[in-house]
């Protein structure tokens, strides 16, 4: 049997190296094809040295002399820019690409990987909260399917499975609240960046650590699921779920709800993406239910997190100002995490944003390239 060549984007971040080491325990199914990255790039060199792609690429030019002079001995091609990336994924030899890269900067590489044809394994949730009408669009006139990486996606689509002619009612989309579901707002004023970033449950990359305390991350997955299960955003409902344990679960017409439950573990999913639909098995920790003997679940505070506000209007205005609302959020957390404003100011300026930016109400790819732009403008202003 051949084995599947995969194409990983963004493979020194969290998803990266998890779908790595997945690939390490399946090597008689899988190979990695090519490895990309932004910034990382001793990371970058280290997995090259093990998993020998035929090609490599850093997104930041300035450390393509470093991973060149590093691979020289190897027979790896080494590129560099983004432009590189968006050209990677259309070569012939790869089956599926992985986009794992963060924010805005996935969405030219997927759009690439569709037109040509490749099954897409998706970590990027801001391809579809950005673009998701042409990113759809794209997928159904190219017969690709468009796995879904995100833990709660993945359970929806295991929870659909076999049933997916039957109407939804409902999505239950769960939420860990992350490390400050039980805050004030005087006390979400004051809190740091070390705080943010320790999450209860799960171990992420930076940006997506801060949007989940935020539960903007919680904003963009419901946008995500409307584009990937065809749903309103009414049909949608989150609900806080501090054990993690419950993964996301679909209400059908007759009131069954099936759920997809296990431990916080990101390689579930990224496996499932890998070989849908046949599963693998793993070594993982198995659920034991005598250690949860309680699964608790409470309605999302819109007043103290009003990212999660902000994303169902955005979701409700449609167009391009979920590609604004993401464009914006990208800037005050980067802001946030360089400690130049404080927690509860993202949202103020995010709203700012969202009303100053100019609005179309059905964009092409160049109006999302210009919205990006503009709002990221506007955002660095407020400032």
């Amino acid at each position: 049997m051949k084995k599947r060549q995969l194409a990983i984007l963004g493979s020194t971040g969290s998803i990266g190296t998890q779908a790595l080491e997945v690939i390490s325990e399946h090597s008689d199914l899988f190979e990695v094809y090519a490895l990309t990255c932004n910034n990382q790039v001793d990371l970058l060199i280290e997995q090259a040295r093990r998993f020998m792609p035929e090609v490599v690429v850093i997104a930041n030019e300035q450390k393509y002399p470093e991973l060149k002079e590093a691979l020289e001995d190897l027979p790896i091609k080494v590129w560099a820019g983004s432009e590189a990336i968006a050209q990677l994924v259309r070569m012939e030899p790869i089956d599926m690409v992985l986009t794992a890269m963060v924010g805005y900067a996935g969405l030219r590489p997927t759009i690439e990987a569709i037109k040509a044809g490749k099954a897409i394994a998706l970590a990027n949730k801001e391809t579809l909260v950005v673009a998701g009408e042409l990113i759809m669009g794209l997928a159904a006139k190219h017969n690709v399917p468009i796995l879904p990486v995100d833990s709660e996606h993945s359970a929806i689509f295991q929870c659909l499975t076999g049933a997916y002619d039957n109407p939804i009612e409902k999505i239950l989309l769960t939420a860990s609240g992350g490390p400050f579901r039980t805050k004030t707002l005087e006390e979400l004023a004051t809190v740091t960046k070390a705080q943010a970033l320790k999450h209860p449950n799960w171990t992420m990359g930076a940006k997506i650590t801060i949007d989940s305390a935020s539960m903007m991350n919680k904003g963009f997955e419901m946008i995500e699921a409307k584009w990937l299960f065809d749903v309103t955003p009414e049909q949608v409902q989150v609900l806080v779920h501090p054990q993690s344990v419950i993964h996301s679960a679909v209400q059908f017409e007759d009131g069954a709800v099936i759920a997809q439950l296990g431990i916080p573990d990101m390689k579930l999913p990224i496996a499932y993406a890998f070989s849908f639909p046949k599963r693998m098995k793993s070594m993982a920790p198995r659920l034991d239910f005598r250690k949860y003997a309680t699964l608790t679940f409470e309605e999302p505070d819109k007043v103290r997190f009003r990212n999660l506000a902000f994303a169902f209007e955005a979701a409700k205005q449609g167009g391009n100002m979920p590609c604004i609302l993401n464009a914006a959020n990208e800037v005050v957390v980067a802001a946030f995490l360089r400690d130049q404003i404080g927690f509860l100011r993202m949202s103020e300026v995010i709203e700012q944003v969202m009303g100053k930016a100019t609005f179309k109400v059905n964009p092409t790819y160049e109006d999302y390239v210009e919205t990006d732009s503009e709002a990221r403008r506007i955002a660095t202003e407020l400032l």
